[in-house]
């Protein structure tokens, strides 16, 4: 995965960063702590302008975290909750997941958004809700823009400042970003072996 990474952003640049950020948000198992680090490591040789890398790489995340909102808009409540009541085994997601995941972003609204973008995984969920919300656009795409920012500038210059030492630190990058992808999808697995139990388990607990 990290030699994947590493030829589109040698081979695409700026675009190739925003592009992969873009793809994190729709797909996380391809992590934003690899792509930024890396993308921020090739501005330090100076293939690239630093700043123009953490522009690229927050438009891409931002993109995407725009995506997860419309889509959360267009669906909306009732017919997620629909949707997990009849395909929930395979999603992993029963309806009282969803409940609670709402009611959670009911209670913090805006700083949900934004400190959701600063959290692995929870970026890319928090959008959902915000969409199924209905928050308006504008204050969305304001929370998630500063939360993003901040995330791959961090990131970024993380790379930056390790120049040469990054080298010596892909080596072993790669076994972990596979071994992250490895982990997502035993999780899912077990949510999915799991899934009778958990949601009678959360059934008795909301009847009570």
């Amino acid at each position: 995965m990290f030699d994947w990474m590493t030829g589109l952003i040698d081979s695409m640049g700026a675009f190739g960063v925003g592009l992969l950020m873009f793809i994190e948000n729709v797909f996380p198992p391809i992590p934003s702590e690899l792509v930024m680090p890396l993308a921020g490591f090739n501005a330090a040789r100076g293939d690239m302008s630093l700043v123009l890398v953490i522009i690229a790489g927050s438009i891409g995340s931002l993109a995407g975290a725009y995506l997860w909102y419309w889509i959360g808009q267009k669906i909306g409540r009732d017919r997620l909750m629909r949707f997990a009541e009849k395909h929930g085994r395979w999603t992993a997601i029963t309806p009282e997941d969803i409940e609670t995941a709402q009611d959670w972003f009911d209670r913090r609204g805006g700083a949900a958004v934004f400190i959701g973008r600063l959290i692995p995984t929870v970026r890319t969920l928090i959008s959902v809700p915000a969409g199924m919300a209905e928050m308006p656009l504008g204050k969305f795409l304001a929370y998630s823009a500063v939360g993003t920012a901040l995330w791959t500038t961090l990131l970024a210059l993380l790379g930056y400042w390790l120049e040469s030492g990054y080298e010596a630190v892909s080596s072993w990058l790669d076994p972990i970003s596979w071994a992250v992808v490895i982990g997502i999808i035993g999780i899912y697995l077990w949510r999915v072996a799991t899934y009778d139990r958990r949601k009678q388990g959360q059934q008795a607990e909301s009847s009570r």
